[in-house]
């Protein structure tokens, strides 16, 4: 096929790349700037898509020997990712700039113009395993990044190829060094990518101001003041500016927020807890939506969160009923549904958490059997 492979500047995006110049492929290279002002220099792992970040990914494409392009999406990425992360804050959500880049970037603006280039597909360095439309978590359980990619649909898995994803993490640098690729020992990037600092609450003020609230208990009393909800997400304990612990030494936690008033709800950690996860903007990968409730595996943020739950399509969106409960559950965040298999849980689709409920109000094993009837 004819291929296009995204460069990141990384080991994993050349390694990616490579395999598919290996498996016969024409392959051609494409660095994305993202950014309308690029630092001259990463800072170790924060940050991307510096110069030297495009430094890197061209030398990578010269040792394959594959023709390199850059390609400014700055615009697009502060339109559908920078801004939406901004005013997802703002909502009082807790969004993921990953997910929405890979939705809106990586597999439809520059996937989009691929295909109207002539090009077959669109190779990244994602760990995660696809074939035959399927798309599985990858064979290394910590880089795993099938989360962050079960926003794309059908159509856009169908030209996707991930060659990584069936191989370890430590293997790929070997395998990168092995072929003469200086980016062997490049630290991953971290963090959100375009707030190198690490800093995403000075971020948010600089972008939204001053936004006065208050902060208050599970019995309503007024503990402090703050200057914006983006300040804050579900779980959070640190950094809320509180004189100390609850008075019975019990640390508190952010348990709700509500853009609206400016509150921000804090309670001991047993307020986290919840049992049924609404979510919006459904997309099943394989097209269909389910006709009927199904046993699952859910994950709620890119790094744990994970609980047997059972799972149904609901008015565009999905509803999981877990049978057991998660805590720290954030609007904004994806919930992605996971079926076991041996070569990797199957991802079916995902939302966008858009509301969560404390109370267990039916067992999930009912409508299973129900729906089975």
């Amino acid at each position: 096929m004819r291929v296009l492979a995204a460069m990141s500047g990384g080991v994993d995006s050349a390694v990616a790349a490579a395999r598919a110049v290996d498996a016969g492929h024409e392959v051609v290279g494409v660095h994305l700037a993202l950014s309308a002002t690029p630092g001259t220099l990463r800072t170790g792992s924060r940050g991307c898509c510096s110069k030297e970040d495009a430094g890197d990914a061209r030398r990578a494409a010269d040792v394959l020997g594959i023709p390199f392009y850059v390609w400014d999406f700055a615009d697009r990425f502060k339109e559908d990712v920078i801004d939406d992360f901004v005013a997802a804050y703002a909502a009082g959500e807790t969004p993921n700039p990953c997910l929405r880049c890979n939705e809106k970037i990586k597999f439809s603006a520059l996937a989009d113009r691929a295909a109207a280039l002539g090009f077959d597909a669109v190779v990244t360095g994602h760990y995660a395993q696809l074939s035959d439309g399927v798309l599985r978590r990858a064979v290394d359980a910590d880089k795993d990044q099938s989360y962050v990619l079960a926003v794309l649909t059908a159509d856009q898995l169908s030209r996707a190829m991930f060659p990584v994803g069936d191989t370890p993490k430590p293997r790929i640098r070997e395998e990168a060094a092995e072929r003469g690729l200086a980016v062997a020992n490049k630290p991953d990037s971290h963090d959100i990518c375009f707030i190198p600092s690490g800093d995403t609450r000075a971020f948010l003020g600089a972008s939204i101001g001053v936004r006065p609230g208050a902060i208050v208990d599970s019995d309503g009393r007024k503990l402090a003041d703050h200057e914006g909800v983006h300040g804050f997400t579900i779980g959070q304990r640190k950094g809320l500016g509180l004189p100390g612990p609850a008075a019975d030494g019990r640390p508190r936690y952010v348990t709700e927020i509500d853009p609206d008033s400016g509150t921000v709800h804090v309670g001991p950690a047993e307020d986290l807890n919840v049992w049924t996860v609404q979510a919006d903007r459904a997309v099943w990968t394989s097209g269909e939506e389910p006709s009927g409730p199904f046993e699952c595996v859910v994950q709620v943020r890119a790094h744990g969160g994970i609980a047997s739950a059972v799972v149904e399509a609901v008015d565009g969106g999905l509803v999981a009923r877990l049978r057991e409960p998660l805590t720290g559950v954030a609007r904004g965040q994806a919930v992605v549904a996971y079926l076991p298999d041996p070569q990797g849980d199957r991802v079916i689709g995902s939302g966008t958490i858009s509301g969560t409920g404390r109370e267990r109000t039916s067992d999930a094993g009912e409508l299973v059997a129900d729906s089975a009837r």
